[in-house]
C-alpha cells in the first residue's frame, strides 16, 4: 500500500496549515535578507553604504510583518501534533523502476550521499555558502544530469585492468553532451562538461573499484541528501529530480514543541534529511533525537527509516530493500552525544524492520547513510570510531577503528577556501583530490584529541583528512540466500563551489545463491 502524499490527515488541516505559513513567510523572509545584508562570502563584495541601506529597510519590513507571523505562527504551531513527520511526492509520469527480480541473476544498486547546506540564506552564509534558491536548482539540475546521461562501457587493455569499468565519468563528444547551467561563482570556462577519467583505481585487496568522479554515476537507485533545511529549496530539487526520481520523501522532521507542549524544546527547522528514490515507498519512520545540545537543538535531526519495493521475485512475492539516512550532532568535542544518538539509531532500525518486515517476502539490501559528523582518522573521535554499529554495518572505506583504507579520501572541505581555483569546479576539485599535496590545503584535517598534539598520518600512509559522510550497508538482516558486494566507492565533485561536502557514493552488488533458491522450492 502506497504512502499518502500529504503530511496531514485530511485537506482542511493542511489548508489550515498553509494559510498560517503564508502569514509567517514574509516576516521570517525579512528576517533572512537583513542578516544576509551584512554576512558576505568571500565570494562577494559589498559596498558599507549599500549594506546600510539593506539593513534599515530589510529591518523595516521585518517589524512590518511581526504582527501577521504572530497570526501565522498561532495557526501554525498547534497543527505539529498532528502533523507527519514528512512529506511524499510521488510521480505517475515517469513509469516505475520496478521489475521481476530474477533468482538466477545479479544484479546492484546505486547509493549516494551528500551534504548540500540549504539553510536560509542567512545561515548558509556562515559557512561561506550564500545564494541557497540558486544553488538549490543548480544542485538538482547537475544530479539529474550525471545520473540520466548515457552509460559508456570502456574496455582497459592493461596489465593492471580490472577487466571492463562503467565509469561515472563518460566520454562524450561536446555536441551530444546535455550542459548544466553554470554555477553563478563559476568563469565560463569551467562549464560542466563530461571530460576522460583522471582518478580511478582498483583495490585487489577488496576488489573494489574506486574514483574520485567529476560526475554523479549513472544509473543511481536512491540519493540521500542532508540539511535540505529550506522549504523553497526543497522545492526546487524535487522539481529537478522528479523525472528521474519518482519516489521524493522531503520536510522530514518535526516543528515547533516536541514533544508536544515543551517549549524548551521547540524546533525551528526539521531535520534536513531528504530522500529521492526510484523505487516506490511502501513504508516510513521518522525519530528526532531528543539529546541534541547547543543550535543543533534548533533543528529536528534523526532518522528516516524506509523500506522501498523493488519488484516481484519468480514466485511473484515482493522483493524489497531497507533504507535508512541519517544526520548527527555536529560540535566537535561531543563524541558522547553522537554515541547515544548512534544507540539510538541501532534501536530504531531494529524496531522498524521487525514491525516492517514480511516473512514471505525477499529482502535484498539494507543500508544505513548521512552526515556523521566523525571520521575515521581524528583522535578527538575515537569513541565514535569504536562504536558497536561497525560491527553490525559494513563500511566499504574503513580498514578498521581509526585507520582508513589507502585509496579513501576526506569529504569535508576547507569552508574558507571553496572558490579557490583549484576546488571551485568539478574538474579542478577532482584533481586536487588526487594529489595528496593540494588534498592537504582544502579537505579539512583531523581534530586531536583534547590537550594533546595531533601526529597524522602514520608513516608510510597517505594523507585523507575528515570523511564524516557514509554509506555503510550489512548482510545480516538480508534474506538468507541473498548475498552482497561493494562493486563501486565514487567519491563526486560535481558539485563543487556549490558545497562544502564531497558526495559519496557506492554500488552495492546482490547475487543470489541458487543452491540455496533450489532447496527453498523442492
Amino acid at each position: 500500500m502506497a504512502l499518502r502524499t500529504s503530511a496531514f490527515p485530511n485537506w482542511f488541516v493542511a489548508a489550515i496549515h498553509a494559510i498560517g505559513w503564508v502569514l509567517i513567510v514574509p516576516c521570517f523572509w525579512f528576517l533572512d535578507r537583513f542578516i544576509a545584508s551584512w554576512k558576505s562570502t568571500t565570494l562577494e563584495k559589498s559596498l558599507p553604504l549599500e549594506v546600510f541601506f539593506s539593513l534599515i529597510l530589510f529591518f523595516i519590513l521585518f517589524l512590518i510583518a511581526c504582527p501577521f507571523a504572530f497570526i501565522g505562527f498561532l495557526l501554525w504551531a498547534p497543527l505539529q501534533a498532528c502533523r507527519r513527520p514528512f512529506s511524499y511526492h510521488r510521480e505517475t509520469k515517469i513509469p516505475e523502476k520496478e521489475s521481476n527480480f530474477k533468482l538466477t541473476e545479479k544484479t546492484s544498486f546505486g547509493f549516494a550521499t551528500a551534504n548540500l547546506c540549504l539553510l536560509p540564506d542567512s545561515v548558509a552564509r556562515f559557512n561561506n555558502l550564500g545564494h541557497t534558491q540558486r544553488r538549490a536548482t543548480a544542485i538538482g539540475q547537475r544530479i539529474a544530469h550525471g545520473v540520466h546521461r548515457p552509460q559508456i562501457r570502456i574496455i582497459v587493455e592493461s596489465p593492471s585492468s580490472c577487466g571492463t569499468l562503467s565509469p561515472s565519468v563518460s566520454i562524450l563528444s561536446e555536441g551530444n553532451s546535455p550542459t548544466t547551467p553554470l554555477n553563478s561563482n563559476q568563469n565560463s570556462n569551467q562549464q560542466d562538461r563530461p571530460r576522460a577519467l583522471l582518478s580511478r583505481g582498483h583495490s585487489s585487496d577488496d576488489n573494489i573499484i574506486w574514483e574520485m568522479s567529476s560526475l554523479f554515476p549513472t544509473n543511481l537507485d536512491v540519493i540521500c541528501l542532508e540539511e535540505v533545511f529550506d522549504k523553497r529549496a526543497a522545492q526546487k530539487l524535487i522539481t529537478a529530480l522528479k523525472p528521474v526520481f519518482g519516489h521524493i520523501l522531503y520536510d522530514v522532521g518535526v516543528y515547533a514543541c516536541q514533544p508536544p507542549c515543551k517549549c524548551s524544546t521547540f524546533k525551528f527547522f526539521n531535520s534536513g534529511l531528504f530522500v529521492a528514490s526510484r523505487f516506490p515507498v511502501l513504508q516510513a519512520q521518522f525519530h528526532f533525537f531528543p539529546n541534541s545540545r547547543g543550535e543543533d537543538a534548533l533543528a529536528a535531526k534523526g532518522l528516516l527509516a524506509t523500506k522501498l519495493l523493488i519488484g516481484k521475485n519468480e514466485r511473484q512475492k515482493d522483493v524489497v530493500g531497507f533504507f535508512n539516512c541519517t544526520h548527527l550532532h555536529a560540535p566537535e568535542g561531543e563524541g558522547v552525544i553522537r554515541c547515544i544518538q548512534l544507540d539510538m539509531v541501532t534501536k530504531w532500525i531494529a524496531d522498524f524492520q521487525a514491525a516492517n518486515t514480511v516473512p514471505d517476502e525477499d529482502v535484498v539490501f539494507d543500508v544505513l547513510c548521512g552526515d556523521f559528523n566523525f571520521d575515521n582518522c581524528s583522535p578527538d573521535d575515537t569513541l565514535e570510531q569504536n562504536h558497536s554499529l561497525f560491527e553490525m554495518y559494513i563500511d566499504p572505506c574503513r580498514a578498521g577503528p581509526g585507520k582508513e583504507k589507502p585509496w579513501v579520501s576526506g569529504t569535508l572541505l576547507e569552508q574558507p577556501t571553496l572558490y579557490e581555483e583549484d576546488v571551485n569546479s568539478p574538474d579542478s576539485l577532482q584533481r586536487t583530490l588526487g594529489d595528496e599535496k593540494l588534498r592537504k590545503q582544502y579537505i579539512s584535517p583531523p581534530v586531536p584529541a583534547a590537550g594533546q598534539p595531533l601526529v597524522y598520518p602514520e608513516n608510510g600512509q597517505p594523507w585523507i583528512g575528515r570523511r564524516i559522510d557514509y554509506i555503510l550497508y550489512r548482510q545480516s538482516s538480508l534474506s538468507k540466500h541473498y548475498k552482497t558486494e561493494i562493486e563501486e566507492v565514487h567519491f563526486i565533485t560535481h558539485l563543487a563551489g556549490l558545497i562544502d561536502h564531497i558526495p559519496v557514493s557506492v554500488r552495492l552488488g546482490i547475487k543470489k545463491d541458487v543452491e540455496d533458491t533450489e532447496n527453498i522450492e523442492e
